[in-house]
């Protein structure tokens, strides 16, 4: 069964918007259907009985497992801001990096780039998540 990108695209953002486990989403392999949960305001949606079901279901994957975090923002660096290296590291070595790393790139005039550059790399790791688990992926 077909499901959406843009659906799966926006349940990935779901649970990369919070804290690890806090939201979840999970997809029927064989519906297509979302079903999306949060610790902060219980189920969003009743979750079938057999959601552990691996051969039916698929957890949404969050930013991290997809290495789009700190990773990423180092690849950036790299790539765009290589004398900001040493700084991006050190940023990502305590909480709440993202405001230090996001200001950094205020500062560098390089925001609007780290935008896109966070979409095209999500977008890349999210299909080629959906094609290891075997998703008919339409747009």
């Amino acid at each position: 069964m077909p499901v959406s990108f843009k659906d799966i695209l926006l349940a990935f953002e779901f649970v990369s918007s919070g804290g690890t486990g806090e939201h979840q989403a999970f997809l029927c392999k064989q519906s297509g259907t979302l079903y999306w949960q949060s610790e902060f305001t219980g189920d969003l949606d009743e979750l079938p009985h057999d959601i552990d079901d691996s051969d039916k279901y698929v957890q949404i994957p969050d930013k991290r497992e997809l290495e789009l975090g700190k990773p990423l923002a180092l690849d950036f660096a790299r790539e765009f801001l290589p004398d900001d290296v040493g700084d991006v590291r050190e940023i990502f070595s305590k909480r709440g990096a993202y405001a230090r790393f996001k200001d950094l790139l205020q500062r560098r005039g390089a925001l609007d780039q780290w935008y896109d550059f966070e979409a095209n790399a999500q977008e890349t790791a999210l299909r080629m998540w959906c094609d290891l688990n075997s998703m008919d992926v339409g747009d």
